[in-house]
């Protein structure tokens, strides 16, 4: 199955997730360089990476954003999302041994369109634009090492849940994405994780 037909098999948690959804499929079915970052609507995907007991989150401290944030990228033409979001938390963390937790219809833990302001990066300019966000959810080994990727973050670190959201500079990611993503956690917990 594709992304557009995991998404329609998804069951969305909340408003935003259903609107968000119904968003992404629109664009998903309307424009066909959806994959590509040169649309200003482009697929993406993030992975929120727990220890294996379902208490820790892993964050970075990314550069652009100015925040302690989960981990992510575009999909810059691969369709393959989850391997995309794994290839993202490898390249940001150095984490590689990271395995996808089955939480739904292609692993999609939550769906969401976020803004991306206009900004500098490698120094050029990118126009303000949307990512059309895919989220996985991936268990990892905190004892595994971690290294910064010096051109994204300037910071990788294991927190308690609750403190992704006491970190963060991002109102809007705070309180719709990872009060979510902590409560889809917790509740996913006693079938997944290892005590």
């Amino acid at each position: 199955m594709g992304i557009a037909e995991d998404l329609r098999a998804f069951s969305p948690s909340c408003e935003q997730e259903a609107a968000d959804r119904d968003f992404i499929l629109q664009r998903l079915a309307s424009d066909p360089e959806a994959f590509d970052r040169t649309s200003p609507a482009h697929m993406a995907c993030s992975i929120w990476t727990v220890n294996p007991t379902f208490t820790q989150t892993l964050l970075v401290y990314h550069n652009i954003y100015d925040s302690w944030s989960w981990i992510g990228g575009h999909a810059d033409g691969q369709r393959d999302l989850a391997a995309a979001a794994l290839r993202e938390l490898a390249e940001e963390t150095g984490v590689a041994h990271a395995k996808l937790v089955p939480c739904g219809p292609g692993n999609l833990l939550s769906c969401e369109v976020l803004t991306v302001d206009g900004h500098e990066k490698r120094g050029a300019y990118v126009s303000s634009h949307l990512h059309l966000n895919v989220t996985y959810l991936a268990v990892a080994d905190p004892a595994e090492q971690v290294r910064i990727k010096v051109d994204e973050n300037s910071g990788v670190r294991w927190v308690p849940l609750d403190d992704a959201v006491a970190l963060s500079t991002e109102p809007w990611i705070r309180d719709r994405i990872y009060r979510k993503l902590i409560a889809k956690t917790r509740e996913l917990a006693p079938r997944f994780a290892i005590n």
